[in-house]
């Protein structure tokens, strides 16, 4: 039998009769748009976070759109970010007409780089290029370095939209995932550290007109009363039930955490020299949305996936190709080479299961198999 890459059953059978009881409670009140339960979620998300605003959205593209809409950022703008993560990072700055800029990533965390980011900002800008923002991301659950980022920012005036997409629960020096920058978004798709049942997202700030002005956007640039549109907006609403879902969920979320970091010490420590396992700096927690490790080479990861596979072991590739590299960015002029650590990374690593109810015994399973190599 395959063995679950990430196991969502063991956790729906912990909590499905108060989620069932959510659920119903919906149905009975009949409110599956903005419901009482979207409010509920959104109060409890910043006091969760530690920030005053959360607006809840019906993805995590969504909340990096939407804060971006709210920004002003459009044509002739460009907006720094990591070439190694998933497409929705630079797809929203492209879909508001604005370029993506490319820095590269430490090899160690994953993360983007702070040091790259003002050579790139002063060759955007002789380009003719007006750089308004940066996104970086907290690859696979931890936070990037944003003491670093943030004394760029000031100097060039640059906003920090947060994508704690896979971050949500992580911390860095004592501040949650989600408290950083002007506006921060993450994701609750299914295979998320906090997940619902379909898609959803939210963001966060402390920035009250901001904060207004996204609620605006999220319902199609509505003003006082619903057919008052006083801006463009989009359709962005999370859905009633997946914020009665979540409700449960973010319930036993810190518990998951713990245990998610339980699963990583372990693998930390038995997983074997062959492998290069993720760093976690001092001061840092993680919430291991995945555990994504180095093989020694691209030939290396195939035949250990291969041979995981044979023991029915899942493994994935996050991610196989840099953005720079991919199809639909040939137009920004990058080529191979322009960013060798994400290319170097992108070519050897893979993760390996990871979830709050991995036990001992799956785990050393997995540990064995890699280790045989």
């Amino acid at each position: 039998m395959i063995m679950d890459f990430i196991d969502l059953k063991t956790q729906q059978s912990k909590i499905r009769e108060k989620i069932d009881k959510r659920i119903k409670s919906v149905l009975d009140h009949g409110k599956y748009i903005m419901g009482p339960e979207v409010f509920e979620l959104e109060e409890k998300l910043s006091s969760y976070v530690g920030v005053k605003y959360s607006i809840s959205c019906s993805s995590g593209t969504d909340a990096l759109l939407i804060p971006l809409m709210a920004n002003g950022i459009g044509p002739g703008d460009a907006v720094i970010t990591t070439p190694f993560t998933y497409i929705a990072t630079a797809e929203v700055i492209s879909l508001l007409g604005a370029v993506p800029i490319f820095v590269d990533i430490y090899e160690e965390t994953y993360n983007m780089n702070p040091e790259l980011i003002e050579p790139a900002i002063l060759n955007a800008e002789e380009k003719g290029l007006n750089v308004k923002a940066v996104i970086p991301v907290d690859l696979f659950g931890l936070p990037a370095r944003y003491r670093l980022i943030e004394d760029i920012a000031k100097k060039f005036n640059l906003i920090i939209i947060e994508d704690a997409a896979q971050g949500f629960g992580g911390e860095a020096k004592g501040k949650k995932a989600g408290s950083f920058g002007k506006v921060a978004s993450t994701s609750f798709f299914p295979a998320k550290p906090l997940g619902c049942y379909g898609d959803g997202g939210a963001i966060f700030t402390n920035d009250e007109e901001l904060a207004h002005k996204m609620r605006s956007i999220r319902i199609h640039g509505s003003g006082l009363d619903k057919y008052e549109n006083v801006r463009i907006g989009i359709n962005g609403r999370l859905d009633t039930i997946q914020a009665a879902i979540l409700l449960e969920k973010l319930f036993i979320f810190d518990e998951e955490l713990k245990l998610r970091n339980m699963v990583a010490d372990y693998y930390r420590n038995n997983i074997d020299g062959n492998f290069k396992n993720p760093f976690i700096p001092k001061g840092y927690l993680s919430s291991w949305a995945q555990y994504s490790i180095l093989a020694e080479s691209e030939f290396e990861r195939s035949e250990i996936m291969s041979t995981l596979s044979n023991s029915n072991i899942p493994s994935m590739i996050y991610y196989k190709c840099p953005l720079h590299l991919q199809a639909v960015f040939k137009k920004l002029g990058y080529g191979k080479g322009d960013f060798p650590v994400s290319e170097k990374v992108a070519s050897q690593i893979f993760a390996i299961p990871m979830h709050p109810y991995l036990d001992k015994d799956k785990q050393n399973r997995i540990i064995e198999v890699l280790n045989s190599k």
